[in-house]
């Protein structure tokens, strides 16, 4: 069944689809690892701390930039570039280590360099989907890309990391390099799309300021990256603080929280595997409704409950919900923005919602410490009426998108 629907969706998304299969392996075992190789040379928690940070910067720094790339250049191309680049960064990286050679800075250049080549990889990728699959198959070819993500880099890397690191603290560095190699040949095998049209005479802020025009004047289009944004400065608000949330509201030990982080993945791969069927059933406008409401929901549950199943099963109703919308709102979002102007819409996009992030994250750590633990929830409950009452109007348009 599953070769079928890897046909229908052709031979292209199939090359593509297992690259991205290929690096998300890569990626999900240097997440594990890269967090141990830090605290392997430092026991200052800023500095662990600060590795993540380093790898997520070139989002807020190049998203804008990478966006206006990805239109400019051939998208094919610049991923191959990009995979082949950052396979010689984690190669670098992982001699580095085995020689015992390696240091925090180093260590911070190196995820520095591999979050700017996601910001283009993963921008290109995105923009390049509606060029090779049909419009009416974009939604599964999205659920497809999502599930993906969560089977490779959710559930089968970060323990396959942690574990070749304790082989090796060299190894799963190499491991990734090949991965990102091996993506990079079978992306290349992907036929050449078209040229696109250009947009004219112009600098590369032109051209940027000519993407964040159209997503302010498309009514929908921006109606969901500010939703998500807003959504995201209060879910990470709300998150930045989830250990000490399961440690003393939920009671729960390592073990317990580390079970409880995986009730994301299993709502994830369900929502996955229902969002073509939801959507063709339901439609885009109660979809995104609904996934606003269950996410005001999520955060006042949590807040109000002290019992970790009760955490668990509203947990995995959210991995369901961020799911669904992902591939609803991808899906237009690729259906509505011309060719022309997709890299440069979803690197807006993606700047809302990694500045989102990034302040909730800031914000959630001072309102649990001035407050209690649960403040952030209730807040993030809060917002999130607030926005759905703010969106509900516009979201209508999404039925005839």
């Amino acid at each position: 069944m599953r070769a079928l629907s890897s046909a229908r969706l052709g031979a292209d998304f199939t090359r593509l689809w297992t690259a991205s299969a290929v690096s998300n392996i890569g990626d999900g075992i240097t997440m594990a690892a890269g967090p141990l190789l830090v605290a392997s040379l430092t026991d200052d928690p800023a500095l662990v701390a600060g590795a993540a940070f380093a790898q997520q910067l070139p989002w807020l720094l190049f998203a804008l930039i990478s966006g206006a790339y990805a239109d400019r250049l051939d998208r094919r191309k610049l991923i191959v570039a990009v995979n082949l680049l950052r396979a010689l960064v984690l190669g670098a990286l992982a001699v580095s280590v085995a020689t015992g050679t390696t240091g925090i800075p180093a260590v911070y250049l190196a995820f520095f360099l591999l979050g700017t080549g996601e910001t283009l990889a993963d921008t290109a990728t995105a923009a390049m989907v509606p060029a090779i699959v049909a419009p009416e198959r974009l939604a599964a070819a999205n659920a497809r890309l999502m599930a993906t993500f969560t089977v490779a880099n959710q559930f089968l890397a970060k323990p396959l990391g942690a574990g070749l690191f304790a082989v090796a603290a060299a190894l799963p560095f190499g491991v990734d390099a090949v991965s990102f190699a091996v993506a990079a040949a079978l992306v290349a095998t992907v036929r050449p799309v078209p040229a696109r049209p250009r947009d004219g005479a112009g600098g590369l802020r032109t051209e940027i300021a000519a993407g964040l025009r159209w997503l302010w004047r498309h009514r929908l289009m921006r109606t969901l990256a500010l939703s998500m944004g807003l959504a995201n400065i209060v879910f990470c608000a709300a998150f930045a603080v989830f250990v000490l949330y399961a440690r003393h509201r939920l009671r729960l030990d390592e073990v317990g929280y580390g079970l409880l982080l995986t009730t994301f993945g299993v709502g994830g791969l369900t929502g996955t595997a229902l969002a073509v069927r939801l959507r063709a059933r339901f439609g885009a406008t109660a979809l995104l409704r609904a996934g606003l409401l269950i996410e005001a929901g999520t955060h006042a549950a949590l807040a109000a409950t002290t019992v970790p199943l009760v955490a668990a099963a509203v947990l995995v109703v959210f991995g369901i919900h961020t799911m669904v919308w992902g591939v609803v709102a991808t899906t237009l979002r690729q259906q509505a923005v011309p060719a022309r102007l997709m890299g440069r819409v979803s690197g807006a996009g993606a700047l809302i919602d990694v500045g989102g992030a990034a302040l909730g994250s800031l914000l959630g750590g001072l309102l649990a410490r001035t407050t209690t633990i649960t403040a952030p929830y209730w807040l993030a409950a809060a917002v999130m009426t607030a926005i759905a009452a703010a969106a509900w109007r516009p979201l209508a348009e999404a039925r005839t998108s």
